[in-house]
């Protein structure tokens, strides 16, 4: 797995799913766009690729397509729209680009390529803790009962998505 993160400006973006999906294809890798204040961490990330690999040897995949699955996982849900909310939208989007699989490397290069591509930086620095923790449902009496970081904390909740099936 390779990340890119980076800020995204989005016109259009069912084109630029659209884009993914065919690099990826050019590429043999899948491709997943996050809005970064919903991701933990680089791990949050590698948790949900292998469990949602998982998922689909096991037959027991929600999602048709990898892609999806994997936002399925990182976002600890079942329910494909309420899912989708971990994704980039149209506009300006600081994101995190996951290349799963195949020529990952070359595959977010052409993602550079893309005219949404604005520039690369860092987005995982430093995580939107109150969005994550309003969207994980991670109340603040969790994080004072434990000395678990909060990516850890949201990591939990994708682990949990196995258990829920």
């Amino acid at each position: 797995m390779e990340l890119l993160e980076c800020t995204l400006s989005i016109d259009d973006l069912d084109s630029f799913v659209a884009d993914l999906g065919e690099i990826g294809e050019r590429h043999g890798t899948t491709l997943q766009a996050f809005d970064a204040r919903y991701v933990a961490d680089r791990r949050h990330l590698e948790r949900a690729l292998e469990l949602a690999d998982r998922s689909i040897a096991r037959g027991e995949n929600v999602a048709r397509d990898r892609a999806v699955e994997i936002l399925l996982y990182a976002a600890g849900r079942r329910q494909i729209d309420r899912a989708l909310e971990m994704g980039v939208g149209d506009g300006e989007n600081r994101a995190v680009v996951l290349a799963g699989a195949g020529e990952e490397a070359a595959a977010l290069e052409d993602v550079r390529e893309l005219e949404a591509f604005v520039a690369e930086e860092p987005t995982l620095e430093t995580p939107d803790e109150e969005t994550l923790q309003t969207f994980f449902e991670i109340p603040d009496r969790e994080r004072a009962a434990t000395d678990a970081s909060l990516g850890a904390l949201v990591r939990e909740r994708v682990a949990l998505l196995e258990v829920e099936k």
